[in-house]
């Protein structure tokens, strides 16, 4: 009995030890950062810092700017400082600088739980290394072959709706974002693994890796003080938890699967590269995102210490699947959304899209299409799926900036000195939405405004489009082209069908934001992530 009293006591200790040499260095962080003396609002809690005024009032961050200058701190979890500015220098800087600024590990951690270390996640050589390997996949050429798979699905989905309008006699009320989720999911697993998930057939059934992806899904609205607090204390990770557990199982699943499928694939190359040594074969005509990962890795001009393992092979499944089937959801929600409050600029919109002649239309045709373009654009500007993200300092640094600001003692500064261990936030949604770079309008959705774009905008950091929505430097997201043209084909099929009104009252519409801004209903908050709105099939005279 004692020796395992003695046992527990010595684990108990071990666990405070470990603790302590996490949290000293965070307490110690604010009195030693080159950011303590910028200008920022007071701290109203020790644990939370600023950051459930931020969630409950985004646009606080705008306030703050005004107030106290265009660069400030504000707190975070723990009280730890984090440097906010919309000076785009300054971000440009932070994003090009992908080795020195990095995620923080607590994100890291969380990530890992959902994404597996795929190339959301990693950091540094090894990221420059997975995504050497996975451009080729996310070329204009690639997904110009996979918009016909987009077509499809938004084809069916439209044909869904139209048969739930005939048996309800017309005009019906529907939750978008579920139908649109399901018709995502279906996309990214044709386009990403050649796999079929079923998800919009009344009749499919939700197999084993179905159910994981539902259990990510749910983690990303989650927000658990745990997971916070294991993402900064390591040694708390290894305490059990429901949570935790619902997380392995998923991973374990999609795991197994994962494994058959880049086994299936490598079989199938390595037997078309045969075949085609023998002169009785063709070139393997994959066109899924895994194949030609696979196909890019196994070239045989690759030096071998290029090459991806098996793991970080298996590890961008769920990156697929995750990012590419959320964020496309998402933005084309919103999309749908902006449209059924702008019926003017619906009813333009569908015009153009009724002068194409097919209703299988082309990569090339979507592209063709300038209001279409200007209605993606602006979504993504008002509605980025990602509202922020943070970087943490690997070193001490100097940020250059276009604006001067005066710190907290009168001395003025045309750069800001970070130190090893500083946060930087990258306000996405607060850029695409600056009245300083887009006008005193910048908060309302206006297609119209890409008929002549400021010239401030320009000095946006971003990779597409003057936004920040789909970040730059090295980071900048791979798959942007895949989503672009997978929500202009939904919102070109579905607005040449129907007729979208909101549901409730514009109001009732807000945010929540986790890993991606999902819309919920004010008064319906237990019912989470929705968007509910009226659709009404459109006659052509």
């Amino acid at each position: 009995m004692i020796t395992v009293v003695h046992l527990c006591l010595s684990l108990a200790g071990a666990m405070v030890a470990c603790v302590l040499w996490t949290l000293v260095p965070i307490l110690v962080q604010p009195y030693i950062s080159s950011l303590r003396s910028l200008p920022g609002p007071p701290n109203p809690s020790w644990l939370y810092g600023n950051l459930k005024e931020v969630d409950e009032n985004w646009s606080l961050h705008e306030a703050w700017i005004q107030k106290y200058g265009p660069a400030i701190k504000y707190k975070g979890f723990l009280g730890l400082d984090r440097l906010y500015t919309l000076d785009t220098r300054a971000l440009s800087h932070v994003l090009v600088n992908s080795f020195v600024y990095q995620k923080p590990d607590m994100i890291r951690y969380n990530l890992t739980r959902i994404f597996g270390k795929g190339l959301l996640v990693v950091e540094a050589e090894r990221h420059r290394q997975q995504r050497r390997i996975m451009n080729p996949a996310f070329g204009p050429a690639q997904v110009r072959e996979l918009t016909e798979v987009f077509v499809e699905k938004a084809i069916q989905l439209r044909d869904v709706w139209n048969a739930e309008m005939i048996q309800k006699g017309g005009r019906v009320r529907l939750d978008v974002l579920d139908e649109l989720s399901k018709m995502t999911l279906d996309v990214i697993g044709l386009a990403g693994f050649n796999y079929r998930f079923n998800a919009l057939d009344e009749k499919g059934t939700t197999n084993i890796l179905h159910h994981a992806i539902e259990v990510m899904f749910q983690s990303l609205g989650e927000f658990s003080v745990v997971s916070v607090l294991q993402g900064i204390f390591p040694v708390l990770r290894k305490l059990p938890d429901l949570r935790t557990q619902s997380m392995v199982d998923a991973q374990n699943a999609m795991r197994h699967i994962g494994m058959q499928l880049v086994a299936e694939k490598k079989t199938a190359i390595r037997q078309a590269s045969q075949d085609n040594e023998k002169g009785d074969g063709k070139a393997l005509q994959g066109r899924d995102l895994l194949t030609l990962l696979i196909k890019a890795n196994m070239a045989t001009d690759l030096q071998e210490d290029q090459r991806l393992s098996d793991e970080d092979v298996l590890a961008q499944i769920p990156t697929f699947l995750m990012a590419g089937h959320e964020t496309g959801s998402n933005a084309t929600t919103w999309c749908l959304y902006a449209l059924a409050k702008a019926p003017e600029a619906q009813r333009k919109l569908r015009e153009e899209l009724w002068s194409v002649p097919t209703e299988n239309p082309t990569m090339d045709e979507l592209m063709a299409l300038p209001y279409l373009d200007s209605v993606i654009r602006e979504t993504l500007r008002v509605y980025p799926p990602i509202p922020a993200t943070i970087r943490v300092a690997m070193r001490d640094d100097v940020i250059p900036l276009d604006t001067p600001f005066a710190d907290t003692y009168g001395q003025v500064h045309d750069n800001i000195r970070i130190s090893k261990g500083d946060s930087v936030m990258i306000p996405i949604a607060d850029i695409n939405r600056s009245k300083a770079l887009w006008g005193e309008d910048a908060s309302e959705f206006k297609p119209e405004r890409w008929d002549a774009v400021p010239e401030a905008v320009q000095s946006i950091p971003g990779v597409w489009g003057n936004l920040l929505t789909f970040l730059g430097g090295p980071r900048a997201c791979i798959g942007y082209r895949f989503s672009l043209v997978e929500v202009k084909t939904l919102i070109f099929t579905l607005i040449r069908a129907f007729e979208f009104e909101l549901a409730v009252p514009t109001e009732d519409i807000i945010q929540k934001s986790a890993i991606v801004q999902r819309p919920v209903v004010r008064t319906e908050l237990d019912k989470g992530s929705q968007m509910p709105l009226f659709i009404t099939p459109h006659r052509r005279f």
